[in-house]
């Protein structure tokens, strides 16, 4: 079954121009996935704005409800009337691989792109599901955000990877972020190949993917690291991914005493 999103937004020509491009383009040709963007420009009257000041004063404008309301609602007419609405802001839930990972199990998704200081709230109350923030930071516009949490869901399709095994080892997956992975040439005057890359010893290789994986989430992401579940012989080769890095043992016990 082919999987829709739908996207408000006052700039259609951003979604066309990069969903027809790489793996999306193909699993749009395939009917894997479809799209169609809905401009809320198009429900306004006459000589009326988009935008306007907010209520209480402020710099900035803000979107007006009704035409994003209408466009929500011309959206849930061409798709299934239970479609999950998310709009994309600064104030939503941190968008994450296991959000990802739900949303997929959707067949059709509606996503709102804000603009200029946001959308009126009573959009968010009488038609959003779900508001979803892609960081603490802030853009321009909800179109690249929409975009980057839109492939991140696409990726857990059926049949939109060229390997259904790429999905299984990728960064985040069980909360690991990724090994280091090399191609050829074996050797660069930028650096070498690990040798035990080499060896085609699939044992080594698999026990140095594992240490790799353990200590990058160690050492840049304790959030992610804290939810792991570690086996004893995790932590041994957490500790031999230190002592490779140049800590001394009475450093790595410290370190191994916060866990």
């Amino acid at each position: 079954m082919t999987k829709k999103a739908y996207f408000i937004s006052i700039f259609p020509t951003i979604f066309n121009v990069v969903l027809n491009e790489g793996i999306t383009k193909k699993s749009l040709t395939k009917g894997i996935i479809d799209f169609e963007v809905v401009n809320p420009m198009d429900f306004l009257k006459e000589k009326e704005r988009l935008d306007d000041v907010t209520y209480g004063g402020g710099p900035g404008m803000l979107l007006k409800a009704l035409p994003l309301i209408e466009s929500i609602d011309f959206c849930k007419k061409k798709s299934k009337k239970d479609s999950k609405v998310i709009y994309l802001s600064p104030q939503g839930h941190l968008f994450n691989q296991s959000i990802a990972k739900k949303l997929a199990k959707e067949d059709e998704l509606i996503f709102v792109c804000g603009r200029y200081e946001g959308i009126d709230n009573r959009v968010i109350e009488s038609r959003v599901d779900l508001e979803l923030s892609v960081g603490d930071y802030v853009l321009s516009g909800g179109e690249i955000a929409a975009l980057a949490v839109h492939d991140s869901i696409c990726r857990n399709y059926k049949g939109f990877l060229g390997d259904e095994n790429s999905l299984l080892e990728e960064s985040l997956e069980n909360n690991l972020l990724e090994y280091p992975q090399y191609t050829k040439p074996k050797d660069m005057e930028s650096g070498k190949v690990p040798e035990v890359l080499l060896s085609g010893d699939h044992k080594k290789i698999a026990h140095w993917r594992r240490k790799q994986s353990l200590g990058k989430t160690f050492l840049n992401r304790k959030d992610l690291f804290s939810k792991l579940d570690l086996k004893k012989t995790d932590l041994e080769i957490l500790e031999e991914f230190l002592s490779e890095l140049g800590y001394d043992s009475d450093r790595i016990s410290e370190l191994l005493k916060e866990l």
